[in-house]
């Protein structure tokens, strides 16, 4: 099986989202909606993240820089963005990346 960002058609654009949580509560409920929203859009390919009580990191993928301009101005998106910064972060960056080449292995079992 492919891994998910091997399948998509170069180039593609990866935002990159780091956080640092302050608090939890609520979070994880926002932050599958915002998961669900997100596959809404035009232009999403798909997304991986990995958290934990006090850290994560997001990459989403998309088609064009404007599509991803279009999701971060999406109104429910501004107001995960806005309840993020009052309740649960201290910090977070966001890179947004074109990959012109993408690689990988797996092992076979």
């Amino acid at each position: 099986m492919e891994t998910l960002s091997s399948s998509f058609k170069i180039p593609y654009y990866a935002v990159i989202f780091t956080s640092q949580k302050r608090d939890n509560d609520g979070y994880q409920a926002m932050a599958t909606r915002m998961d669900e929203l997100a596959a809404l859009q035009p232009g999403y390919l798909g997304v991986e993240s990995i958290t934990n009580n006090d850290h994560g990191i997001t990459i989403s993928y998309w088609q064009s820089k404007e599509d991803i301009h279009a999701w971060k101005q999406n109104l429910e998106h501004v107001g995960a963005q806005t309840s993020g910064k009052k309740a649960w972060y201290q910090e977070y960056q966001v890179r947004i990346c074109k990959v012109e080449r993408s690689y990988g292995f797996k092992t076979k079992l």
